[in-house]
């Protein structure tokens, strides 16, 4: 787009500036020490949509966290974008492993370094940048939405009735999303599909209260090797999820497109020095990148009982808890789910102990077809910028709310996401490099250039 470079290098000061006024809000939503800091950041953005050319911009209650919507309708003939975003973040714990302040962002080796640098302030301020860019300089060809929640790193749980509510108002063409990455720098990829999600916590009892591990050990079950026990059961030596049923909706990938994925460069050695691991470990028969975005998973999210002060305090804890979630895949719906885990896990735990598995949050899988028109008009942006066509590929990662849209607006959504493996996302040390952050910038406005074009 004309000028589109020579903004940016004359605007990038005040953007960075800009965007760590909005790092700066600890907006962490599942935090309830944070729940005026949600209010806070959902007035900042009211602010900036405004600021960058936005007709009118509200916040909306929900019954959880707000919502900011905003708008400039330019002519209802033309097609419509919504921007979806989310400026809630993940708690930045464990903090001493941070190597500076997680709300307090810097620039060092090319990086903006804090929580929420990439997900989601960060990709989502490049739209209203971008945004900006086409209203200043009379080059915005469609009518733009933006609906920015609070609520997104907790499931969305509230979301869905927020669309239900304002449908109309909601109502485009497309949902454009920046909260995915790409393979790297100089292999730009468009994610295509995300997995779905099943969380639940599990609470463990033994005894009524604790005890002396001298006395009473190796005469009562001790909570923390029970739960520890079962939970090692649930994915066999292989890999496969030992949950009766856990398989039977799994949507399996024709043998072509797991071709075109292999396409995708991918250095499994480069993988494992990145994330420190000397091997790597799966589901049998699939590869890496098979096993992060076509098949379903198991992981234990965090487990805690007993004592784990400074010192010791020799005693047989009466509790053990956990949380543990499923990556879902097409076709497997996260409610049946939630309550196969449950039934089994609850009907194997032995006499000695009590268990209860209580699933806190879900969503569905999502795919986005390729020859979208929106897919197309996204491939050809990525190209202008990045000088090669991008990959499709699917992300391990669950936006629970994508799926929603489709099921109560009607609408698909195009995910250009800009971060990288290296963003450090959910992670101390999180951080988002200034050329994604600035090709993001020059990117969005080709795709609404050129989605406009294709309706």
């Amino acid at each position: 787009m004309k000028g589109l470079k020579e903004y940016i290098e004359t605007n990038q000061n005040r953007f960075l500036d800009e965007l760590f006024e909005l790092i700066r809000i600890p907006s962490v939503s599942s935090m309830t020490e944070h729940k005026q800091d949600m209010y806070k950041c959902a007035e900042k953005w009211k602010e900036i949509l405004l600021k960058a050319g936005a007709d009118k911009a509200e916040v909306y209650e929900t019954e959880g966290n707000p919502v900011t919507y905003g708008e400039k309708i330019i002519d209802a003939s033309l097609p419509t974008v919504l921007v979806y975003g989310h400026m809630d973040v993940m708690p930045v714990d464990p903090v001493k492993l941070w190597n500076t302040n997680p709300f307090e962002p810097v620039i060092k080796d090319g990086k903006i370094w804090a929580r929420g640098a990439d997900d989601d302030k960060g990709q989502c301020f490049m739209h209203a940048k971008a945004f900006e860019f086409m209203v200043k300089t009379g080059q915005l060809p469609c009518n733009v939405k933006f609906m920015i929640e609070g609520e997104e790193e907790i499931g969305s749980a509230h979301l869905p009735d927020f669309c239900r509510k304002y449908k109309e108002m909601l109502k485009a063409d497309v949902i454009l999303v920046s909260d995915t990455g790409m393979i790297a720098p100089d292999v730009p990829s468009i994610t295509t599909g995300l997995r779905g999600l099943a969380y639940w916590q599990i609470e463990m009892t033994g005894p009524c209260r604790d005890l002396h591990s001298g006395l009473f050990g190796g005469a009562v079950a001790n909570p923390i090797n029970t739960l520890a026990k079962m939970l090692s059961q649930m994915v066999d030596d292989k890999g496969h999820i030992t949950v009766p049923g856990f398989y039977d909706d799994v949507l399996v990938v024709s043998e072509a497109e797991r071709a075109k994925m292999a396409e995708a460069p991918f250095n499994t050695e480069a993988y494992k020095k990145a994330i420190c691991v000397d091997e790597l470990f799966g589901e049998e028969g699939y590869t890496t990148n098979e096993r992060t975005g076509i098949r379903p998973t198991f992981d234990i999210c965090g487990i805690w009982g007993g004592y784990t002060g400074e010192g010791s305090k020799t005693i047989l804890p009466s509790k053990a808890f956990a949380k543990v979630s499923c990556r879902l895949v097409p076709n497997q719906k996260h409610e049946k789910i939630a309550q196969l885990f449950k039934e089994y896990f609850e009907s194997i735990a032995p006499a000695y102990v009590k268990v209860e598995v209580t699933p806190l949050h879900g969503g569905a899988a999502y795919v986005c077809p390729i020859d979208l028109p929106a897919y197309q008009a996204a491939e050809k942006a990525y190209t202008e910028v990045y000088g090669k066509t991008p990959i499709p590929t699917r992300s391990g990662g669950s936006i629970p709310v994508i799926a929603a849209f489709e099921e109560i607006l009607g609408i698909k959504s195009i995910l250009m996401g800009f971060g990288l493996e290296s963003d450090a996302i959910h992670s101390p040390n999180e951080n988002y490099t200034l050329e994604q952050f600035f090709n993001g910038i020059k990117t969005i406005p080709l795709f609404y250039k050129y989605f406009t074009e294709k309706q």
